[in-house]
């Protein structure tokens, strides 16, 4: 049982991310459907702004909920175009009876997901408040400087997600950006081995393209096999021999990504 003076704390702290989303008017995507909608968050003095989608169909209990990382291309100020590349499309198309939350942050110019922690949380904590997301069933999702981002917010956060599926990404080297490395293993011998041990017990489905010249496929079987190496329970690799940097498309059309993703609980 929390301590008074804890208690407080805990709910002075909840108080200050309700107050610090503001709601803008909606992006609805029809009648009867789940809907975008636009947030915002104060962190550290500044404002930054981020889309959720919100599920239409009734349901028992809370909804999963996925955080959604962008590529390189989709970052900015806009509020809009990570929710046109990935994942946006997918639940767009479906929005009719897509069954999770989904929250979409938008990286700066500039920056990697690296320098955007705080941010990305601070979103995926107030969205799950606001519209009763399921903590026990909360995936993290990311494609390209997105898919470096899930190993390493996956890395930063061990305990927060049930599941990670990481698109087209990589934890060092191989890329022609040298900021776009997950720095949480950036200075082990094995950063895969040790990404690894320190991931083995979450779910993972890692997607990649056989002819990606952008991010070589190469980061994703070693973290694949790195994986397997240290035992993981459920470790999951689909290479798409046709595909180039572009996977996310055929990924996030892999229908049995869903129910496999929908079922991973936290442990």
């Amino acid at each position: 049982m929390l301590r008074p003076t804890r208690l407080l704390l805990s709910l002075a702290a909840l108080l200050a991310v309700l107050a610090a989303c503001r709601s803008v008017p909606p992006a609805s995507t029809g009648a009867g459907s789940g809907r975008f909608i636009e947030r915002e968050v104060h962190v550290a003095g500044a404002t930054h702004r981020y889309q959720v989608f919100v599920p239409a169909a009734a349901r028992a209990g809370r909804a999963p909920v996925i955080l959604f990382l962008h590529g390189s291309g989709e970052r900015g100020d806009d509020n809009r175009r990570q929710v046109e590349v990935g994942l946006g499309p997918r639940v767009r198309d479906r929005a009719r009876d897509f069954p999770a939350i989904v929250v979409f942050p938008q990286a700066p110019d500039g920056t990697e997901w690296s320098d955007n922690v705080a941010v990305v949380l601070a979103q995926l904590e107030a969205a799950t408040v606001e519209f009763d997301g399921d903590r026990d069933r909360t995936y993290l999702t990311g494609l390209s400087m997105g898919g470096y981002g899930t190993w390493d917010l996956a890395l930063r956060e061990p305990t927060r997600f049930a599941a990670l599926v990481p698109v087209c990404g990589g934890l060092s080297g191989g890329t022609r950006r040298p900021s776009l490395t997950v720095q949480s293993v950036a200075g082990e011998p094995d950063p895969f081995a040790a990404a690894a041990q320190r991931l083995r017990a979450v779910p993972t489905w890692i997607f990649h393209g056989a002819r990606d010249d952008v991010v070589p496929p190469e980061q994703s079987r070693r973290m694949a096999a790195a994986l397997r190496a240290a035992g993981a329970a459920d470790a999951r690799y689909t290479e798409f021999a046709d595909a180039n940097h572009n996977s996310w498309d055929p990924a996030y059309a892999t229908d049995a990504l869903w129910p496999w993703l929908f079922a991973q609980r936290r442990r």
